[in-house]
């Protein structure tokens, strides 16, 4: 799994590993035009927070890849429109507009220069980016394994691995780590409805690997913590508020209230960047809602009745006072989250 790259830059393209095909077929899409990035990002052929930001930073590139070294006026009005459009795809992972920010700064900071030159730095930033990500999420993994003790049962939701990062993954990171370090970790894997990311890409994940998992319905939770059967939930995020607050694939509250029910440990791994020290709880974070046909449909099959009004929310936020711990690239942040994470961020 480590090896199957979820984006790359490759002779003047963006290759995207196309999620929607899990695990049945691995297809590498090739798009040549920022709009079919953003297309990518709408449709989650690419999805999970980091793994979003990197795309959205390749995307600013192909905006202005093949734009004329003539037409300054025109380059920079590309580029700008491209960032506007895609800091639009979607609302709630805080990498993507941290991503295209990063990618702003650097087209403000060539502006003088040749425009073959602006481009040439402008993908050098992205794939900064890129390896900027693994490098996080590998930090995360080694703080986050010296937590784990040496043989306990996980409980996770979606998918926070190497499909949702530039690789190794956040909550994946972390038990990759720790299996790594020869501790025995079993993953029970909520399947993550709608749309099935635990059952189709974190099984995916883990079975390449040989790490031992078994999937769960997602209403299966609370019986298994009954039972005593899960000594840890670990997920991943998608952006996190001043007071940790945190925003993850929907059914992540719902767990953590199990978790808090049953006396269970609750962490969540993510790094740095998916932290927004603008919004001062997670009431502030934009949740992004969905077509409703992703719950009337299962595989492109019609389950429920096809005019019944739908919900569709792609994210729920989890209230600070349910999580024990953040595990980030800079270290493990623990309660009060506010005051722990202001004094982080100025270190």
């Amino acid at each position: 799994m480590q090896d199957l790259p979820t984006i790359a830059w490759h002779d003047g393209k963006v290759r995207i590993l196309d999620q929607t095909l899990l695990p049945h077929e691995l297809v590498m899409l090739e798009i040549s035009d920022y709009l079919g990035v953003i297309q990518a990002i709408k449709s989650l052929a690419v999805r999970g927070a980091p793994a979003i930001g990197a795309a959205a930073a390749f995307a600013v590139v192909l905006s202005v890849w093949h734009e004329s070294d003539s037409d300054r006026a025109g380059f920079i009005e590309k580029a700008n429109k491209a960032i506007t459009e895609i800091k639009a795809a979607r609302p709630t992972a805080k990498n993507l507009f941290w991503a295209v920010e990063r990618m702003r700064e650097t087209l403000a900071k060539n502006l003088n220069r040749p425009l073959h030159e602006i481009r040439q730095e402008l993908l050098r930033t992205a794939q900064w980016l890129l390896q900027d990500d693994l490098q996080r999420c590998q930090a995360i993994g080694k703080f986050g394994a010296a937590l784990l003790p040496d043989r306990c049962n996980i409980l996770t939701h979606c998918n926070a691995g190497a499909l949702a990062t530039a690789g190794h993954g956040t909550a994946l990171g972390v038990i990759r780590s720790a299996v790594a370090q020869g501790k025995r970790i079993h993953v029970f894997i909520d399947e993550t409805r709608p749309l099935l990311q635990g059952s189709r890409l974190t099984t995916f994940e883990l079975q390449e690997e040989n790490i031992p998992a078994t999937l769960i319905c997602d209403n299966m939770a609370a019986a298994l913590m009954r039972r005593g059967m899960v000594q840890l939930v670990l997920v991943g995020a998608d952006r996190i508020a001043a007071n940790g607050d945190t925003a993850n694939k929907i059914g992540t509250y719902g767990l953590a209230v199990l978790a808090k029910h049953h006396n269970i440990p609750f962490y969540v791994a993510a790094p740095w960047t998916t932290i927004d020290m603008e919004l001062n709880s997670g009431q502030l974070i934009p949740i992004e809602e969905r077509d409703a046909d992703e719950v009337r449909r299962m595989q492109g099959r019609l389950i429920a009745p096809e005019d019944i009004p739908v919900w569709n929310p792609a994210f729920d936020v989890t209230p600070n006072n349910l999580i024990d711990l953040l595990i980030t690239d800079r270290g493990v942040v623990r309660p009060p989250f506010a005051g722990t994470l202001a004094q982080m961020m100025k270190s």
